[in-house]
């Protein structure tokens, strides 16, 4: 009787999970580079014997070239062998800005005051203003309370 190993084995020896394989081999990959490489990381994929990493910030692109002889180093521990050669490029998707954007934009701002405030003005124009300013402030309470 087989146990649980040698049919996981079997399973993924598969040449119909190679996808999954080469996915779970980059992830390895991933996960044993050092903090300051990996933190940058947007997602990796291996294309023609090349590993193209997708990198967060144009900062990043820099950091990894400059370290592409520990990546090599990091690549044969790893035990990967479709790889040749290394390519670094920043996407240039604005996921993060459109994610803050609508943040802000749901995001309302609440009056806490009910427009009950002594006018102590002296002048006319100003004493309309604050009036004017009252206003608005009692008009926004009540819109919130609907």
């Amino acid at each position: 009787m087989k146990n649980i190993n040698e049919i996981l084995n079997h399973i993924t020896n598969n040449p119909s999970y190679d996808k999954l394989n080469i996915f779970l081999e980059i992830k390895r990959f991933v996960n044993i580079l050092p903090l300051k490489l990996k933190s940058g990381i947007k997602f990796v994929y291996i294309k023609n014997q090349t590993m193209h990493f997708v990198l967060t910030h144009q900062l990043f692109k820099v950091e990894f070239e400059h370290n592409k002889d520990t990546l090599k180093a990091l690549l044969k521990m790893a035990d990967i062998k479709d790889v040749s050669n290394f390519v670094f490029f920043v996407s240039n998707s604005v996921d993060n800005l459109i994610k803050k954007n609508s943040e802000n934009i749901d995001k309302k701002y609440i009056e806490k005051s009910v427009g009950i405030f002594e006018n102590r003005a002296k002048d006319e124009k100003i004493f309309k203003k604050f009036e004017s300013i009252r206003e608005i402030i009692k008009n926004s309470t009540n819109q919130g309370n609907i």
